[in-house]
């Protein structure tokens, strides 16, 4: 049989959630190779859409949110910040800041560069017509928590490709 050994559990999480990205990033190749750019956008932001609402379920369950609403700007970071923890992995979470901006706008940007979607699409040569999936989902989160927000700026492409940087506000608008 085989030897008995340990996996850290940070290193089997890392493992699992880099497979998710796999798997994510294959589907969109084949799609887009196989129905074309634009049908895979849409059926990628149809199925991220389709996903937050038992996404948001879960993470909402497994972070100890499930029995209560959602809706302090506190809150709402908190979770948001809770969420990504649990869902990239390490070395791609790491690339990404998000930060309050008191009274109610959460900041986020990307390494230059490190955007893990915008390399997956630049290697497989459709960047110029990728509409970014990674902040459409965070909003899509949003939505599923029925809270009010809007992205700034609004994002159609990929903005790492476009400006040479990912960056931008997501404005909450809630008076707690």
């Amino acid at each position: 049989m085989g030897t008995e050994f340990r996996i850290p559990v940070e290193q089997i999480r890392d493992y699992l959630a880099k497979g998710w990205l796999t798997h994510d990033g294959m589907w969109f190749y084949h799609v887009c190779t196989d129905v074309g750019m634009e049908k895979a956008n849409t059926l990628n932001r149809a199925a991220i859409r389709s996903m937050a609402v038992l996404e948001v379920k879960r993470t909402r369950d497994i972070l100890g949110f499930a029995n209560r609403r959602i809706e302090s700007f506190d809150e709402i970071y908190d979770y948001l910040q809770k969420a990504l923890d649990l869902l990239l992995p390490g070395s791609v979470r790491a690339r990404l800041q998000i930060r309050a901006a008191p009274p109610n706008v959460i900041l986020w940007e990307w390494e230059e560069g490190e955007c893990f979607a915008y390399k997956g699409i630049k290697l497989i040569g459709c960047i110029d017509r990728y509409a970014c999936g990674v902040m459409y989902r965070i909003g899509c989160w949003l939505d599923a928590l029925q809270i009010e927000h809007r992205i700034d700026p609004v994002i159609h492409g990929c903005m790492m490709h476009e400006q040479g940087y990912c960056r931008g506000e997501i404005i909450i608008n809630c008076d707690r």
